[in-house]
């Protein structure tokens, strides 16, 4: 709901230039709702509202977002008490009658107009208006076990700031998550974080537990931007390795190509190299340094045990494949390892498309396997020296000789 004024036209051009179609009921002689926030020192003194309740047609409302629910996988409605929503029974029973989740924000003090809503997610102010006060966990399970029952509503989610958040479904032990912010700078915004990213991840088919993890970890990164803030996918995909571990180290190639990708939505440069790493010496920590200085972020491959057995002979690799990934995934200048079957990392250059790739050795450019691949697209090749006196094979006669 909007005015019908240049407020309104200057949020319709936002919004299509991030991709979103909006179809907005404008009302005239009402103006659009300004909220102005005034700033100093990255700290915000006050915020001013211009603001007054819509006389909406909530029966035009109604029509119009029946003709676009074919093919949508997901309704919210966020309510923020100003008029948009006048009648939220006909919207809910809408999209149940094709099948859709109904996500709503709520607000007021009567909760039964969302009765029927597949998740609604009031903070903890909110719920207790409605409940009354919560003095434990146990007393805010008991209520939102009744709440849920009388309104007939599929899932309760009530967000509780520094508490983090508690999940309750029917039938369903409650799931409690804790505050995921390291830092919080502002909460503006942090309700609607919460509801977009739990409509996407439904929406995309995810579970409803995963999809509140989602949420929650977005919430934590939003309340430490300044400001009504968005995030991104790289940024949440981010945060997801850090929870997984997988921000570093030994990845598959499915977590490689995520990685890679959140890297570049980065604007990170992708170092590549490849080779057996038997034996970790002084040379390759030298090598895998310089390599990364060739840019951000260091992906080592490591032929698999097979692979070094047909390039070395027998008796080789001395160490398993495992165990000289562990090894090159502890060094600091790598970010992350992979394994590979076959003789030459070609197929693996052909996935990640590294903005460089490095060899190290005496070679040309066009003796290094791989930089056709690479020089194809725009990527660049670079032969770096070796570290002298240093070779795996050198250490495996020393010690057979003693």
């Amino acid at each position: 709901m909007t005015g019908d004024d240049e407020a309104a036209d200057s949020l319709v051009n936002s919004l299509r230039g991030a991709g979103v179609r909006a179809l907005f009921q404008r009302i005239a002689h009402q103006p659009t709702i300004v909220k102005l926030r005034v700033m100093s020192r990255h700290q915000q003194l006050l915020r001013i509202d211009f603001e007054e309740p819509f006389a909406t047609d909530a029966l035009a409302l109604g029509e119009q977002v029946d003709e676009l629910l074919e093919g949508i996988k997901v309704l919210v409605l966020s309510d923020y008490g100003k008029g948009a929503l006048k009648n939220h029974q006909v919207l809910i029973q809408a999209a149940r009658a094709r099948g859709i989740p109904v996500l709503a924000d709520p607000k007021g003090k009567d909760f039964s107009i969302y009765r029927g809503a597949s998740l609604i997610t009031p903070n903890l102010s909110e719920f207790e208006a409605i409940v009354g006060g919560c003095a434990d966990e146990h007393e805010l399970v008991s209520k939102g076990a009744t709440l849920m029952h009388d309104l007939d509503l599929g899932a309760l989610l009530v967000t509780r700031g520094e508490h983090g958040m508690t999940l309750l479904r029917p039938d369903h032990p409650a799931l409690h998550l804790p505050a995921r912010a390291r830092e919080v700078f502002d909460v503006t915004g942090a309700g609607d974080t919460v509801i977009s990213t739990l409509a996407a991840a439904i929406a995309a088919g995810e579970e409803l537990p995963h999809a509140v993890a989602l949420a929650n970890l977005a919430a934590g990164i939003v309340v430490g931007k300044l400001g009504t803030a968005c995030i991104s996918a790289p940024e949440l995909r981010r945060a997801i390795q850090r929870e997984e571990g997988s921000e570093r180290g030994v990845l598959g190639l499915e977590q490689l190509l995520l990685a890679v990708d959140d890297a570049r939505a980065h604007n990170e440069r992708i170092v590549f190299t490849n080779g057996c790493f038997d034996i970790l010496h002084a040379g390759h920590v030298t090598y895998l340094e310089q390599a990364r200085a060739q840019g951000d972020r260091l992906i080592v491959a490591v032929n698999d045990d097979a692979s070094v057995s047909r390039l070395k002979g027998p008796g080789r690799p001395i160490n398993s494949v495992d165990r000289r990934m562990a090894v090159l995934a502890g060094l600091g200048a790598v970010d992350w390892v992979i394994s590979f079957p076959e003789g030459t990392p070609e197929n693996l250059l052909r996935e990640v498309k590294p903005d460089v790739l490095v060899k190290g050795g005496d070679y040309g450019i066009d003796q290094v396997v791989g930089a056709d691949i690479v020089t194809t697209y725009g990527g660049t090749v670079k032969v770096l020296g070796l570290v002298e006196n240093s070779s795996t094979t050198a250490i495996v006669e020393k010690i057979r000789n003693n």
